[in-house]
């Protein structure tokens, strides 16, 4: 008999009869793994127990312990799903069931929405699945044998259309259930023992807005009970912190129907920690020797023809506006959906010189992305952006330099600032790009430099760049471990080229410049709304739109509360007298609702003694007794310092 040889992770080899599994080498290992064992990585792919090898490879065995094991068992999950709505709707077409970051999904083609209760009866069917404890079963057929199988089932029909001619096949059967699927999966349903549907939604038939509406079941899956309850925990946090909620709870901001959606009105509150956070990035750019300036919301279409967004950016774009009064009738314009083809023009409307450069051009500016109605979510999504964008030109020699300058501003405007902990990704070219692949090259391997040079562990996101070049994509994570889109470098040498950016050279000769792309806080909203998330509205005390409210005993005390409201003012804090005819408890209460960092109790021994009773957030009954003058230094030192609680 011909035998397979198979090489293991350390190196060593074993040979086993042709046409075994992966299994059967985890049996040959010893009974602790063969238990263990989930899947099996050959050469580098993933594959399922029970595959039989296909000649020699290299083989690991894959228990609950390996990374990727959480996805086979999700994916698995989402077919137990599928099998569970299959035998309570016998008619329900079938759509796509595939793991995502924390659980699984599946979409189904039902005649009504499911229900609270629905789910709860799908559930419990998914657990008697569980308990058969059916081998999922990976066979190969041809095209025809595939359509044969789905003939009844159209959404499957239209997705073996899609397959490409020398594209293999496979379907996957766990007991009655079968589906046309790549796998890999879990050795059988058995193994899925911790799990829970979340809830459902609509969902477009591959994601287009003019198909078929389906209905979405989302869910998750862990090894282990306690992760389970710990995710569960999360999610539970997570509702808890829902920006939407605070936000009108703090009257922070809101959406109005007749502005549209996906346009933010922020509110006095919401609006002067937009402004905040505005100030102290720019005054973090003027102190990094970046130049501010001011472009308009609109444009004449033809800019973005000449920066590749049309029609590479299109379809994110609003449509285009007639022109003005006295233009003629085909000049068109557009909102603009970045600053960057703008700050080119800067850079370009005089002549630059070697000495000149670096130029860093900073501007918080609104931006407005035609996104879909069914992403729009709160802050986190949304059409009217404000960006804290900014534009670096510079020699090649600089790139370095300058990726440096904005690696340490994330650092101070927000690691130091807000304490998140940082996740790097550098993303790579995407499908459709401006450029060369030699210029791509060149500019991956810089930025593959740069935080390698400051020793920042960093994962490769591939073709997740934009179109006109790589990037840097920083996320931060929250109070309960969420990760965020946060801040972006992307180095750029094509809109130089396209725009005919030029600098004279020590040579006297003519050169292109190179362009950084970077935003610190992303866009001021969805910022905003990540750390109304990560404080649950308990912002810092320099960030909190009202920091101190002054609250006396009784109208006896009223004057001396507001005098020291006016002194607190005085010195630059955001102070407000709650001097309403309720009980005291109340207000104290009223003003741990609004979670205001301090409350400035003023009975009549502190109206006589220039003193107040201090109770700071999250300090429960607990008051400290002092003057004014002490305060004063204290909170003035806390807002300097910016630091993160009271």
């Amino acid at each position: 008999m011909t035998a397979v040889k198979v090489t293991l992770p350390d190196g060593s080899a074993r040979e086993l009869p042709e046409g075994a599994s992966p299994r059967q080498l985890a049996e040959s290992i010893g009974p602790g793994l063969a238990r263990a064992a989930v899947a099996a990585r050959v050469d580098g792919k993933i594959w399922d127990l029970a595959r039989p090898l296909e000649g020699d490879a290299a083989v690991a065995i894959l228990t609950d312990r390996d990374a990727d094991a959480l996805e086979l068992l999700r994916h698995s999950a989402a077919h137990v799903l599928a099998t569970a709505v299959r035998e309570l709707y016998p008619h329900a077409a079938i759509g796509f069931g595939p793991p995502i970051e924390d659980g699984f999904y599946y979409d189904f083609e039902v005649p009504r929405p499911f229900t609270p209760e629905d789910l709860e009866a799908i559930e419990r069917k998914m657990h008697e699945v569980v308990e058969r404890d059916y081998p999922f079963m990976r066979e190969v057929v041809d095209r025809a044998e595939a359509n044969r199988r789905f003939k009844d089932d159209p959404l499957k029909l239209e997705r073996i259309a899609d397959l490409g001619p020398d594209e293999t096949i496979s379907v996957y059967t766990d007991g009655p259930f079968v589906d046309l699927c790549r796998g890999p999966h879990i050795p059988s349903t058995g193994r899925l023992k911790h799990f829970k549907l979340l809830h459902a939604a609509g969902a477009y038939w591959r994601g287009d807005e003019h198909r078929q509406m389906l209905q979405r079941i989302y869910g998750t899956a862990w090894f282990r009970k306690e992760d389970l309850d710990a995710y569960l925990h999360r999610l539970e946090e997570a509702r808890k912190r829902d920006h939407r909620v605070i936000g009108k709870q703090l009257d922070l901001f809101s959406i109005n129907e007749l502005v549209g959606p996906g346009l933010v009105l922020w509110h006095p509150k919401g609006a002067m920690i937009k402004w905040l956070l505005s100030r102290a990035v720019e005054d973090d750019n003027v102190a990094s020797g970046y130049d501010l300036v001011y472009t308009p919301n609109i444009t004449r279409e033809e800019l973005f023809h000449v920066s590749g967004h049309l029609p590479l950016y299109a379809e994110n774009q609003f449509p285009p506006m007639a022109g003005g009064a006295g233009e003629a009738e085909e000049v068109r314009y557009r909102a603009k959906p970045m600053n960057c083809p703008l700050h080119s023009l800067i850079y370009r409307s005089q002549q630059r010189s070697y000495r000149d450069l670096p130029i860093r051009l900073s501007e918080v500016a609104n931006v407005y992305r035609n996104e879909r109605s069914g992403v729009l979510h709160g802050l986190l999504r949304v059409r009217g952006l404000c960006m804290d964008d900014a534009h670096i030109f510079c020699r090649m020699d600089q790139v370095e330099d300058e990726i440096f300058l904005c690696l340490d501003q994330v650092d101070r405007l927000v690691r130091q600032t807000f304490g998140f902990e940082l996740d790097f990704e550098i993303s790579t070219r995407p499908p459709e790009r401006l450029g060369t692949d030699a210029v791509w090259d060149q500019a991956e391997a810089m930025l593959r430099r740069a935080l390698e040079r400051k020793e920042i562990p960093f994962r490769i996101d591939a073709g997740g760049g934009a179109f006109y070049g790589p990037k840097i994509d920083i996320k931060f994570r929250d109070a309960i471990g969420r990760l965020w889109q946060g801040p972006t470098i992307q180095l750029d040498f094509n809109l130089p080229e396209r725009f005919e950016l030029e600098y004279t050279g020590a040579d006297n000769k003519p050169h292109r410049p190179v362009m950084v792309h970077r935003a610190i806080y992303g866009t001021l909203e969805r910022f905003t709304g990540t750390l109304i998330e990560h404080f649950a509205g308990a912002f810092p005390v320099w960030l909190a739109p009202e920091q101190v409210r002054v609250i006396p005993i009784s109208d006896a005390q009223a004057d001396a509360a507001r005098a020291v409201s006016a002194r607190l003012k005085a010195a630059g804090i955001r102070a407000h007298v709650d001097d309403r005819g309720e009980t005291l408890n109340y207000r104290i209460r009223d003003g741990e609702l609004h979670k205001v960092p301090y409350m400035a109790v003023i009975g009549q021994r502190e109206a006589e003694s220039d003193s107040l009773a201090l109770r700071a957030r999250g300090a429960g009954k607990k008051q400290e007794v002092m003057t004014v003058e002490t305060f004063l230094a204290r909170i003035g030192e806390e807002v300097r310092s910016k630091a993160l609680a009271p």
